[in-house]
């Protein structure tokens, strides 16, 4: 029997390309501007062709001839011309590759996002912040230069020497086979120094990966580790990293050098064969001196592309690693990232009944959160999750939520099909406190508008005094102008509680209450107060609870009992309590 929930099984059914065949794909969005960046540098090639004959026409009438500067007038004329037409078509070769570049990062990057959207905060749990900030962008970054200058070189390497081969050829065939014989000595060298320069290159984006992982990691608990006086042993590990990081950069540049040395050594000797048969065969007058000219001032030019190319190597390099990265995190959203269709509208004029069918969702690479669970959660009635850590209750309710997707079975509302449904209309339909409640730096009132932007004053006042936020308020310096500091800084853990509720409260058109331990936070009479403001709604709701305290749990209509993903009992609180059952022994445990 399968136990795989959908979101994180997709990933995994799927064939995961390999970074070199992400880059390819990735490569056809920008088909148009790669294209017109290697007619560009073709015509380029061109120009740079008439140049170099218009040149060696000077020089030949200059020394053969002795031409005056009337007489050559026109050629220079003609060589200026050539040198602004090569400019313009360098220019414009270069800001077509960047703007195609340019226009891929910023698609990547927003199907990136949407991926990781739609596989929202329970399908990226796994994943490390500072590990998908540096993918975002240090390795899109590392995509926009390959994109932007390698792809278009290695296309320039192509034509180029191929198109002056066409000329060098009629003007002198043994310079040109020369040329042909030593052009495959650069590319052969790349080829041979790929494989250090690409395990180089993966070894030091993995260390970039770690590092602003780790990095993030200590700001966010830079509280925690002063209280355990861990701070600087952090601070001693993340200065180890930095360092591992700087010797695999230097090990990067160092392969780079190399490489770009050996590629000149070549070049320069390939160019020194071509010169010196072309001056013994002019001494011997074998050959006119402007077609030996021509050949010289040809010869640089026909290896310049491929220098450049091999000195752009660790761009390839570093975008296969960061493209590794890249299609992994792709891989992990539903289809891929690929734009997901739009879900049959949502428009709930009444609290709608939830009903599970056999639902099944299994969290990767751990034990299954949820097995062949069916049950009904009624509308107008307050149903309560109940069950000891790890049961499955935040599986659950991340279900109803659309955060995540059952492996087998469905979850339906009002008889429709979650899955077929707007997550982003279902999601407004839905007041939600999780157990942890996550507040933006900004003012009090700031913070709640983020439930209800269009929320006027008296609506303010309501939910705050209905939640309890109204005593926190008061005794606040600035009121709702307070600002807070980043995760709520300023309050404490009850107050970030109220102040979570009070986001619940806001959204009137809320017709699902889901609440993930509410009162965990709340001393007994706050835990009363929200108890009675939860009966109080109910009637116009559906509301659903995961509690841990089972007091909460009798002030409940219906009572489902989670036991290691599996319900184990359901009815009312006061029927399970008397009997003999798991939750009578939760509630004697308690009591305990």
């Amino acid at each position: 029997m399968s136990f795989t929930g959908a979101t994180e099984a997709s990933p995994a059914s799927r064939v995961e390309p390999t970074a070199g065949q992400w880059l390819r794909r990735e490569a056809r969005g920008i088909r148009g501007p790669l294209v017109r960046t290697g007619v560009l540098s073709a015509l380029l090639a061109l120009a740079l062709v008439g140049q170099a004959w218009v040149l060696s026409g000077i020089l030949a009438m200059g020394v053969l001839a002795h031409a005056g500067f009337t007489a050559l007038g026109g050629l220079g004329l003609a060589l200026l011309l050539l040198a602004v037409l090569r400019f313009a078509l360098a220019v414009a070769a270069r800001r077509s590759a960047f703007q195609g570049a340019q226009q891929l990062a910023q698609r990547l990057r927003a199907r990136i996002l949407q991926g990781t959207q739609a596989l929202g905060p329970y399908g990226l749990r796994a994943e490390a912040s500072g590990d998908l900030i540096t993918r975002l962008v240090d390795g899109v970054e590392a995509i926009l230069g390959y994109f932007a200058r390698y792809l278009p070189q290695a296309s320039a390497a192509v034509l180029v020497p191929a198109l002056l081969l066409a000329f060098v050829f009629p003007a002198d065939w043994l310079s040109g086979l020369i040329l042909l014989v030593t052009a495959p000595l650069i590319p052969l060298f790349m080829v041979l120094v790929g494989r250090a320069a690409a395990q180089a290159s993966e070894r030091r984006y993995a260390q970039l990966t770690r590092l602003g992982a780790a990095f993030i990691d200590a700001l966010g608990g830079l509280v925690t580790l002063r209280q355990l006086g861990a701070a600087e042993r952090f601070a001693a590990h993340l200065e180890a990293q930095s360092e591992e990081y700087r010797v695999l950069s230097m090990q990067v540049l160092r392969v780079a050098f190399l490489s770009a040395l050996v590629l000149e050594f070549f070049a320069m000797i390939s160019i020194a064969v071509v010169a010196v048969l072309v001056g013994f065969r002019l001494l011997w007058g074998e050959m006119h001196l402007r077609a030996g000219l021509f050949v010289l001032l040809l010869a640089p030019e026909f290896y310049l592309p491929l220098r450049a190319l091999g000195g752009l190597r660790h761009a390839r390099m570093d975008a296969l690693a960061a493209a590794r990265q890249l299609a992994a995190l792709d891989a992990l959203a539903p289809g891929g990232a690929a734009p997901q269709p739009v879900g049959a509208p949502v428009n709930l004029t009444a609290a709608p009944k939830i009903c599970l069918e056999a639902v099944t969702y299994q969290h990767r690479g751990r034990a299954a959160g949820l097995r062949e669970c069916s049950l009904v959660i009624p509308a107008g009635r307050v149903t309560a999750l109940v069950g000891a850590t790890g049961c499955g209750k935040s599986t659950l309710l991340n279900l109803i939520l659309g955060f995540a997707r059952p492996g087998q079975g469905r979850v339906l509302i009002d008889g429709q099909d979650l899955a077929t449904m707007d997550a982003a209309q279902w999601r407004e339909c839905i007041a939600w406190v999780p157990q942890h409640t996550h507040v933006f730096e900004g003012t009090v009132r700031e913070n709640l508008l983020l439930a209800e932007e269009r929320a006027d004053a008296r609506a303010l006042e309501r939910a705050a005094l209905e939640s309890g936020l109204g005593a926190v308020l008061a005794r606040l310096p600035q009121g709702w102008d307070t600002p807070l500091g980043e995760r709520g800084l300023g309050l404490s853990g009850g107050q970030l509680q109220r102040l979570a509720i009070a986001r619940a409260l806001l959204r009137a058109r809320a017709r699902v209450w889901l609440l993930d331990e509410p009162t965990a936070h709340l001393d007994a009479e706050g835990a009363r107060s929200l108890e009675r403001m939860i009966r109080a709604a109910a009637p116009s709701r559906t509301v659903l609870l995961a509690v841990h305290r089972l007091s909460t749990a009798r002030s409940a209509d219906w009572v489902i009992v989670l036991r290691e993903g599996w319900i184990v009992e359901q009815g009312a609180p006061d029927e399970l309590e008397r009997g003999e059952g798991y939750y009578a022994r939760l509630l004697q445990a308690e009591h305990a």
